[in-house]
C-alpha cells in the first residue's frame, strides 16, 4: 500500500494494519519513520515544503516495495509519505514490513526508505526560521548506499553502519 498525502498519520493505525494483514505469517514488524529535522547546519527549520510528480511518485514506490518483496519476502509494505507544508519536528514518511524472518524484514525496510530517498520523485524547499529559503539537495552518501542495494549482495556494506555504544563493532566474517 503507497499513499502520498498532505494529511498526517498515525503510525500506530498502520502498525495495526500491517499486523492483521500479516496474520500469522509475519514474525518481525519492522517500521521506520522520518520526521521534519534542521537541514542546514546551525540553522533552525521553521518549515519544509514538500512538492511530487503525481501518479509517477506513488508508481516509483510500488516498484521500490515489489522489489523488497521480490528479494526479502515481505508481505506488502506499507508507505505514507506526505507532502505540502509540514513543520519542523512533524512527521514526513512512514514504512513498514513485515516478513517471516526479523533479518529480511530489517533489509526490507532499510532499502524502501534509502530506494524512496533517491529515486521518489520528491523536492524539498526549507524555510529557515530567518525567513531564508533553498532547496534541499540530494546527499551523495543516499545516492552511493542506494547503488550499493544494486550490487550482487543483498544488502549494503555493513561497515557503513556506525555501530551504537551499547554494540560491538561490525566485523566482516571469515569465508574459511
Amino acid at each position: 500500500m503507497v499513499i502520498v498525502q498532505e494529511a498526517d498519520f498515525d503510525t500506530a493505525t498502520l502498525v495495526a494494519q500491517l499486523r492483521e494483514r500479516a496474520a500469522g505469517k509475519a514474525g518481525a514488524v519492522v517500521t521506520f519513520t522520518g520526521y521534519v529535522r534542521d537541514y542546514a547546519e546551525g540553522q533552525a527549520t521553521d518549515t519544509l515544503f514538500l512538492e511530487h510528480y503525481p501518479g509517477m511518485c506513488e508508481r516509483e514506490i510500488q516498484t521500490i516495495c515489489d522489489t523488497a518483496q521480490s528479494r526479502w519476502g515481505t508481505l506488502e509494505p506499507i508507505v505514507v509519505h506526505r507532502v505540502g507544508r509540514l513543520r519542523h519536528k512533524d512527521q514526513i514518511v512512514f514504512v513498514g514490513v513485515g516478513c517471516a524472518h526479523r533479518g529480511n524484514a530489517f533489509n526490507a525496510c532499510e532499502f524502501i526508505i534509502d530506494a524512496l530517498k533517491t529515486r521518489a520523485p520528491f523536492w524539498k524547499r526549507e524555510t529557515l526560521t530567518s525567513g531564508n529559503e533553498f532547496w534541499v539537495q540530494q546527499h551523495e552518501a543516499d545516492v552511493t548506499k542506494t547503488e550499493l542495494w544494486n550490487t550482487a549482495s543483498q544488502e549494503p556494506d555493513k561497515s557503513m553502519r556506525k555501530a551504537s555504544p551499547s554494540e560491538p563493532p561490525l566485523q566482516e566474517a571469515s569465508r574459511e
